[in-house]
């Protein structure tokens, strides 16, 4: 039978857990219960006691309590759940996870969670899931459904949102625990992308599926850069098309869209052949459009969208840009190209469009070629990032660095 986890603060929630438990249950699944509360045990059994938490993260539970320091107390319980949690599923006794609760209790779930591989099932049940989710599912594949009403009993709503919820996960758990036989077992390719560098990516992407990879997008808005990078980390992507690095330009210039100061770095702490070029480094993101500085008023500045507002970067900027990515590149353990598209870094770089700044690319580019330590191969084209042969380019060179790679595992 498919193996449910159920990871709850049971000194508040012990009645609706034991409804949870109840409907996962009847949908035919076994059931491990992680109690994750600290102030008291519920009046069942559970398999792992609070006390089995706490120890897992080095602390003794009724230390914990004594203190009364709740912010600790969640971030202890958190780091024993997800110790927990990670060990069943390596132990093949997790097939799915589910959690309801508060702020407190979502949060040690969600981090519990984040440690399973995508892929396997996750949903949370949490009065905080009507507002910005992004502290509890971080890059992982995480559910969050709203629970309308507090998790405070038993009631009509409650009983009708959790039992979804439960049935929902018995299903997913269920699904799980019996894996498709046709899974593609082609080598997985992960690539970033910019409305601006569509046409870049979508040329490579073909040229890779021609040759028998599977190809990822992701949107370089910050939650995509790390989404990559986390798959990355997981061993599910074994190469990085990284056409569109403007994730850094937000991190150097100050924008929205930042991936935060370890973007582009897992394939190379992995070793994994990659492809790097400078897509989208012609512009800073922000969105909303008030967040621009005021002070930047009399930049250039261009409404993407009613969403997002661009501004150019500065030559001052490229520089420091170019001397970021290189940089970090230069600690890569495996295979790596840099191309420099010396006609345009986007389609709004081009000649007589909003970002062309001939003198901010050659800043940037001269800080590449000064930084970069010359055993990586830089490659210079007299073409625009999104000219077809500089597209079908980087992706042969990410395929002749991917066969060398993969012969010499």
């Amino acid at each position: 039978m498919a193996i449910v986890v159920l990871i709850g603060t049971l000194d508040t929630k012990g009645s609706e857990y034991a409804f949870v438990r109840g409907r996962v249950e009847a949908a035919g699944c076994d059931v491990i219960m992680v109690d994750v509360g600290i102030t008291a045990d519920p009046d069942y059994p559970v398999e792992i006691s609070r006390t089995e938490v706490a120890a897992a993260a080095g602390a003794d539970i009724d230390e914990i309590a004594a203190k009364a320091d709740r912010g600790a107390a969640v971030r202890i319980m958190a780091k024993g759940a997800t110790a927990i949690v990670r060990r069943l599923y390596d132990e093949g006794r997790l097939h799915g996870a589910l959690a309801c609760g508060g702020s407190g209790g979502s949060s040690i779930a969600g981090a519990a969670m984040r440690a399973l591989p995508v892929g396997v099932p996750k949903l949370i049940v949490s009065t905080m899931a009507a507002g910005d989710i992004s502290p509890f599912i971080g890059t992982s594949d995480i559910a969050m459904v709203y629970s309308v009403v507090d998790i405070a009993g038993v009631n009509r709503v409650s009983a009708q949102i959790l039992g979804n919820a439960a049935t929902a996960m018995a299903a997913m758990a269920t699904a799980a625990e019996h894996p498709a036989d046709d899974v593609d077992m082609r080598p997985m390719v992960g690539a970033t992308m910019y409305g601006t560098t569509t046409a870049c990516v979508n040329r490579a992407r073909a040229y890779l599926e021609d040759q028998g990879y599977e190809v990822l997008v992701f949107h370089a808005t910050g939650p995509g850069g790390l989404a990559m990078e986390a798959l990355v980390d997981s061993g599910h992507i074994t190469a990085v098309l990284d056409v569109t690095t403007a994730e850094i330009t937000c991190e150097v210039a100050g924008g929205t869209f930042t991936s935060g100061p370890d973007r582009l770095e897992a394939a190379g702490v992995l070793g994994i052949p990659q492809v790097v070029t400078f897509g989208g480094t012609d512009m800073i993101a922000f969105s909303p459009p008030s967040e621009v500085p005021a002070s930047w008023s009399e930049r250039n500045l261009y409404s993407h969208n009613p969403s997002v507002t661009l501004a150019r970067t500065s030559a001052d900027e490229a520089a420091r840009i170019g001397s970021m990515i290189a940089g970090k590149l230069n600690a890569a353990t495996g295979p790596v190209s840099v191309f420099i598209p010396l006609g345009g870094t986007s389609s709004y770089d081009l000649p007589g469009a909003i970002f062309h700044d001939p003198a901010a690319d050659a800043a940037m580019f001269a800080a590449v070629r000064e930084v970069l330590d010359p055993s990586i191969e830089l490659i210079e084209m007299d073409t625009d990032v999104n000219d077809p042969a500089f597209a079908e380019a980087m992706a042969r060179r990410l395929h002749e660095h991917y066969q060398e790679w993969a012969a010499g595992r």
